[in-house]
């Protein structure tokens, strides 16, 4: 055994200790919270519960506010799913554009992208403008806030991957016919999935967890998000730690679930999207 294969050891149990005590111990936090009565939680302290209320905090939860969180969970799907969805499309069609054409322009949009991960979101001059196109406190306003601070970020994702790809395959399928839609969706999207579901996972995780742009353009008890419940749900039960926690539990598993089953294709897209840029 190398002494190189015998200094990673330490470093790996050190790893996982830091796992554990950045994200394991807060989740377990959260659960041992959520089991327990109103008054054990108050005290917010890392202890075992005394009775286990795990089903009555649960049918409080979902029952609070006229079934707030049902529509939350709801409308948190329907931004998800239509947010992502396009994300996905419109940045891969993009970074192929951007990527095969290299001249002055695409220089200057890159520019421009890269600025959009630099700059803090205007969050008063988007109310304008969405306010100008009537889409303010609507959920395709919202939509198109979320496609709008995503696709920097996915632009260039796609732009690192497809650089690996060789250009020859697009002159063979020019010659054999294809024009540029035949040969964006029939060519180079399929090669695009480990990077596709890169931006899927992480764009879903992201718009999920998002608690801000909700709250500005989407304002409403019947516009609500998972991430707003927990808002409105404290300013609700100050002291009901045990509801409290509950929602959080409820509202974090799904996004976790989705995480560890497609943790594997993220790694490998950000990866070959690395190495092939």
């Amino acid at each position: 055994m190398s002494t190189r294969t015998k200094a990673s050891y330490p470093l790996s149990g050190l790893a996982i200790v830091v796992f554990g005590v950045v994200f394991l111990l807060p989740f377990a936090f959260i659960l041992l919270t959520a089991g327990k009565t109103q008054q054990e939680s108050a005290a917010l302290d890392f202890s075992w519960p005394t009775r286990w209320a795990l089903v009555e905090n649960f049918t409080a939860v979902i029952e609070a506010r006229d079934y707030l969180l049902i529509i939350a969970f709801i409308n948190s799907t329907i931004l998800t799913v239509a947010s992502v969805s396009a994300v996905a499309v419109l940045a891969a069609m993009a970074g192929f554009v951007l990527q095969r054409r290299q001249n002055r322009w695409t220089r200057a949009v890159n520019l421009i992208i890269l600025s959009g991960l630099v700059l803090p979101p205007a969050v008063v001059p988007t109310i304008w403008v969405l306010q100008k196109l009537g889409l303010f406190k609507t959920m395709p306003g919202l939509i198109l806030v979320e496609i709008a601070y995503a696709m920097a970020f996915c632009v260039l994702l796609f732009q690192a991957f497809i650089a690996g790809i060789p250009k020859e395959m697009d002159e063979a399928a020019t010659i054999d016919g294809a024009g540029p839609l035949s040969l964006f969706f029939r060519v180079v999207l399929p090669l695009l999935r480990p990077i596709i579901v890169t931006v899927v996972v992480v764009q879903t995780v992201f718009i999920w967890n998002d608690f801000a742009s909700p709250l500005y353009f989407l304002p409403g008890d019947e516009n609500a998000t998972v991430q707003l419940t927990l808002f409105n749900f404290q300013g609700q039960y100050t002291n009901s730690y045990n509801l409290l926690f509950m929602d959080i539990l409820l509202i974090t598993v799904p996004p976790l679930v989705m995480f560890m089953i497609f943790q594997r294709q993220i790694v490998s897209g950000m990866t070959a999207g690395s190495v092939k840029g």
